[in-house]
């Protein structure tokens, strides 16, 4: 059943006087049609019962929010999203059903709505907001929040009113945390917008909540000569509107309320007492020009005596929100102060509705932010949100460990979205913010509207627009801290990332090449790459290609697997073998020639045999022969324990230079350690034309154990080689192991 908004309680706000912003008729798209009737019904019955954590019913308060928006100008698009942000939490995937039912304009300003909801809850529940840190980040994430959607953040405001008014008119206690955040974020928050009606009621509320007492006091003496004082005024108020018709100014005369909050501020900021403060008796003059505000100025400081020092322009020197008015106090006959305001109707809109009486939320369709296709209301929002960003540097700047909030500053996109970077961050650096291929395409930069250098550091505030190629890749100057392009660690792991995988796609080809190059020689070119991938312990033919182009695999390997294994040595076919290698293959009657005879032999890794040692055979089980040198102590150890398996074996005739084998050999150097030892052992076997195939190093207590591996023909020229290492400055002995 539907119920009638609850009338607005404490302070209402004077919507009579509200403009109607919105031409609605002209720009309504199909899903705005009645829409906040239509909400209103898709809400209620996800609502029906429900009640918020301050014990208000819902629904309730939706209407309320609703009826707030309506009288600050807030379209009715804006005020149906009051309803759809209480029934996100009730629907599994809220974006899409409401996108579905109102549009995404709308399912998009509910879930970040709700989103920012969230996160103040969060804050709230940490207690410490009155750590000015903790302000600050709150600030900041409700900033983002705005530059998302212009309309989040009045939503939050018009909820936070209603809440607090709730409050007072059921006469339940406030929690100090939801009463300091009121004052202390979403208060200043309405300022900077220029909505003073709401930001003043946010103040009064929070206040009298926050310091009861001192709330009561002042407004016992507000009404002590409320009676005395209302007559004098509207004697006065009268006074000046018929004497201004008289000199031809068409001037309405109001009196201006009076706000307990800002008279006991400036009672303590000015060490005062009430009867000293000067705004307890205040008119308001609107007048049709700015001509007239001057004229009643100075028709108003003829007939009374001004107070020159408090005495402010504000028409031609506007406040950073955009407020304009002209301010002044007068002393009466009687010497009591009395402060005036004179403005025009346009600056009194402003002052009393602000960014509302800016933005008519059209929502006309897909140009411009919002659906806002004015040229104008675009530039008056990113007015709205340089004054954002103002504040929370002046937030930040007011902390006494500033240091730890000058690491980030925001910018704008040419949609007016707020994008945050660290402090010194650059046009690139902005690039990769908002999307990785923005930044990898990205080649000029416009900031404010002026071409500048990819390295320009950005200031607080400014907007920033990127130039760009359709096919782009990033520039390793990027990468060069000397040069500053890029300050984001962010930004950074972008690029790095983008050469990373440039360098595995050329590794991954490389691997491929010799993998299929191999494959053609052994004439398996059928065989399924990812096949034989799996066989060789891999996920992938990618990840074999990857270590294959960084050698980190030999083709052996491959090899290995393609190639049908040879028949397997039984345990006792040496005593067989031994004897047909006597009878048939050797050269000298029993004896083994390496590296002629078909039997397979193995060069032995404990003593590594190289020409001319003198060797000994010993026949393995399953492996063949293993060749050692004579005075292998491995090899006198095995020959004791198993006689009958050595066999005579000797080195086969030499090969010509050009196809000689080499053999590898073990080379123990000690040393004193220094700097640039190994660097002139490594040239020696370089000049020496001996090829170094591993080295393994260990210093202790200044002396520098080191084992080279390197590859010979002839181990007797090896010992020319060791004389040279062994007359190297700080080695001790330099000898084959």
């Amino acid at each position: 059943m539907k119920t009638n908004p609850p009338a607005l309680a404490s302070l209402p706000l004077q919507s009579d006087t509200v403009p109607q912003l919105i031409a609605a008729t002209a720009h309504t798209l199909p899903e705005q049609v009645n829409a906040l009737v239509r909400a209103r019904a898709f809400a209620e019955p996800l609502m029906a019962g429900e009640t918020l954590d301050s014990g208000e019913n819902t629904l309730a308060h939706a209407d309320a929010v609703a009826a707030i928006l309506k009288g600050i100008g807030g379209s009715e698009a804006m005020q149906a999203a009051s309803y759809l942000v209480y029934a996100c939490v009730h629907l599994n995937k809220p974006e899409e059903v409401i996108a579905k039912a109102f549009g995404d304009n709308f399912a998009a300003l509910a879930v970040e709505t709700t989103k920012l909801m969230r996160v103040q809850q969060q804050a709230r529940a940490a207690e410490h907001l009155d750590d000015p840190a903790v302000q600050t980040e709150n600030v900041r994430k409700m900033l983002l929040a705005f530059s998302r959607d212009l309309r989040v953040v009045m939503l939050r405001l018009a909820s936070r009113l209603q809440t607090l008014r709730f409050h007072a008119a059921s006469k339940r206690p406030v929690s100090p945390s939801l009463a300091r955040e009121s004052l202390q974020v979403f208060a200043p928050l309405a300022n900077r917008l220029g909505i003073w009606q709401v930001k003043w009621e946010l103040e009064d509320l929070s206040f009298r909540f926050l310091e009861p007492d001192t709330y009561k006091e002042v407004a016992r003496l507000l009404d002590e000569k409320r009676g005395e004082r209302e007559v004098y005024m509207e004697q006065l108020r009268a006074r000046l509107e018929s004497d201004l018709r008289a000199r031809s100014i068409s001037a309405s005369v109001q009196g201006r309320p009076k706000h307990i909050y800002s008279i006991v501020k400036k009672m303590r900021g000015k060490s005062l007492n009430f009867d000293q403060v000067f705004d307890i008796r205040a008119l308001r003059v609107v007048v049709p020009t700015v001509k007239d505000c001057y004229a009643a100025l100075s028709w108003v400081h003829e007939q009374f005596k001004p107070i020159v020092e408090e005495f402010d322009d504000y028409i031609a020197k506007p406040k950073p929100n955009g407020y304009q008015s002209l301010h002044t106090i007068v002393r009466d006959d009687n010497g009591k102060p009395i402060e005036i305001q004179i403005r025009t109707q346009a600056m009194h809109e402003h002052a009393e509705h602000g960014v509302a009486a800016h933005w008519a939320y059209k929502e006309a369709g897909s140009k411009g932010y919002a659906g806002v296709s004015a040229t104008g209301e675009y530039d008056a929002k990113i007015a709205v949100l340089r004054q954002l960003l103002a504040w929370e540097r002046d937030l930040a700047g007011a902390l006494p460990n500033r240091g730890l909030f000058e690491d980030r500053i925001y910018v704008l996109t040419p949609d007016a979205a707020v994008v945050e970077l660290p402090q010194g961050a650059t046009p690139v650096d902005f690039a990769y913010a908002v999307h990785t291929s923005l930044g990898h395409r990205c080649r000029g930069a416009k900031v404010d509207g002026a071409m500048v250098p990819l390295n320009t550091p950005l200031q607080n505030g400014q907007t920033v627009e990127i130039s760009t190629v359709k096919e782009g890749r990033p520039s390793r100057d990027w990468l060069n801290a000397e040069l500053g392009y890029l300050t984001s660690h962010r930004a950074k792991a972008k690029v790095r990332a983008w050469f990373n995988a440039q360098a595995t796609h050329e590794t991954v080809a490389r691997g491929r090449e010799s993998v299929e190059k191999l494959l053609q020689r052994e004439g398996k070119t059928a065989i399924k790459l990812d096949d034989l991938a799996v066989q060789l312990g891999f996920k992938s033919a990618d990840a074999l290609f990857e270590v294959v182009g960084k050698d980190e695999f030999s083709l052996r390997n491959i090899e290995t697997v393609l190639r049908p294994p040879e028949p397997v040595l039984q345990p006792d076919d040496f005593l067989l073998l031994k004897k047909t290698r006597t009878n048939e293959a050797a050269p000298k009657g029993g004896v083994l020639v390496v590296g002629i005879d078909s039997l397979m032999t193995q060069l032995a890794k404990c003593c590594k045999p190289a020409p001319p040692d003198a060797i000994r055979g010993f026949v393995t089980r399953g492996k063949g022969v293993s060749v050692h040198r004579a005075d292998c102590s491995n090899f006198r150890e095995m020959a004791a324990r198993s006689a009958e398996r050595v066999i005579d074996v000797e080195w086969g005739a030499p090969k010509q230079a050009a196809t000689a084998a080499v053999y590898p050999v073990d080379v123990a150097v000690e040393a004193a350690d220094r700097q640039g030892l190994l660097r002139d052992i490594s040239e020696v076997f370089a000049r020496e034309k001996t090829n170094v195939i591993g080295v393994q190093t260990q210093s202790v207590k200044g002396t520098a154990w080191m084992t080279f591996t390197v590859e010979v023909a002839d181990s007797g020229r090896l010992n020319k080689v060791l004389g040279i290492v062994a007359s190297v400055q700080g080695v001790r002995s330099a000898r084959r192991r």
